[in-house]
C-alpha cells in the first residue's frame, strides 16, 4: 500500500488515495500510526470517489477510532488531490460525516500551499462546569461537527493537556468522548490554543479545535465577528472568521513530508 505522509501546522496524517472503500482502517491506523513501530501520525485520511462531492475523507484517529472532521486533514486533502492531478478546480467539495466542506486551494508556483474551508456553522452552548481529576472546570461546549470542550485560562502555555484535558476526554458528560482545547487570550482577535484531541493525544494543532475556540471567544465577547482572528498553536497558526450566523472559515497551509509504500515482514 502506498501512502503519503502530509501535515498541517504538524498535525500529521498518513494518507492514501484509493477507489474503493478500504478494508480493516482502523487496525491499519493502529499499527502505522505508532511512532516508533510505524510511520507516526496522528492517524490515517483515506481520499475515496464520492456520489455526493468530488472527493469523499474518511479519518482514522491513531487509536483507530473514526472521527467525523479534521479541518488540518481536510486542507490536506486538497493539496493531495490538486498537486497529484486527480483535479485541476481550485474551488473543491469533500465529503466528510460532518457534511460537505468546501475548500478554496491557494496555489503558488502550481501547487497548493494553502486552503481555505468553509467549516459550516458553529454551535456554541452556554459555559458549563464539570468536576474532574477533582477539580471544577469551567468549559464552554461547541461543536464543529464533531465535538469540543473549550476551557479558557490564563496560561494555555502549560495547560494540564494529559491530565486534565485527557480526563475531560472521557468525562461522563460526554458519552462519545471531547476533544480538549486550552484558550488563552492574548488580544483581540488573537488566542493561543493548546489541544488534548480526541483519540490522538496531544497534537501540534486542530483545525476545528481552532474554529471552535474562535467561536467561543466571539460568543463570549473576546474576539469580533467577520474580522480574522489568528489562532497559535504549538504547529504554527490559523486564521479563522466567524460570520454573525457563527458560520465558519479556516484558512492554513497544507505540507507534504514524504511517500512511502508498506511491505510484508
Amino acid at each position: 500500500m502506498k501512502f503519503t505522509k502530509m501535515h498541517g501546522l504538524g498535525n500529521d496524517y498518513l494518507y492514501v488515495y484509493s477507489e474503493s472503500e478500504p478494508e480493516n482502517p482502523s487496525e491499519l491506523s493502529v499499527k502505522l500510526s505508532e511512532r516508533h513501530f510505524g510511520a507516526g501520525s496522528d492517524g490515517m485520511i483515506w481520499i475515496l470517489p464520492s456520489d455526493k462531492a468530488d472527493f469523499k475523507m474518511r479519518i482514522f484517529n491513531a487509536d483507530g477510532s473514526e472521527a467525523m472532521m479534521c479541518g488540518n486533514g481536510i486542507r490536506c486533502v486538497g493539496k493531495y488531490v490538486y498537486d497529484k492531478g486527480y483535479t485541476d478546480k481550485t474551488n473543491i467539495t469533500v465529503e466528510t460525516l460532518s457534511g460537505i466542506k468546501t475548500l478554496e486551494l491557494h496555489i503558488e508556483n502550481g501547487k497548493v500551499r494553502e486552503a481555505s474551508v468553509g467549516m459550516g456553522k458553529a454551535v456554541v452552548s452556554n459555559q458549563k462546569t464539570i468536576t474532574a481529576i477533582g477539580q471544577s472546570v469551567a468549559l464552554i461546549p461547541v461543536s464543529v461537527g464533531n465535538p469540543h470542550a473549550v476551557i479558557f485560562t490564563s496560561d494555555a502555555e502549560n495547560a494540564p493537556l494529559t491530565t486534565l484535558g485527557a480526563a475531560v476526554e472521557k468525562h461522563s458528560e460526554f458519552p462519545d468522548g471531547v476533544n480538549v482545547e486550552f484558550v488563552t487570550v492574548l488580544s483581540k482577535n488573537e488566542l493561543r490554543m493548546r489541544v488534548w484531541e480526541r483519540g490522538s493525544g496531544i497534537t501540534m494543532a486542530c483545525g476545528t479545535g481552532s474554529c471552535a475556540s474562535a467561536a467561543a471567544a466571539v460568543s463570549e465577547g473576546y474576539c469580533n465577528f467577520n474580522e480574522e482572528i489568528k489562532v497559535r498553536l504549538d504547529g504554527g497558526t490559523l486564521t479563522i472568521k466567524i460570520a454573525p450566523d457563527f458560520s465558519v472559515e479556516m484558512t492554513g497551509p497544507a505540507q507534504m513530508i514524504y511517500e512511502g509504500e508498506t511491505v510484508d515482514d
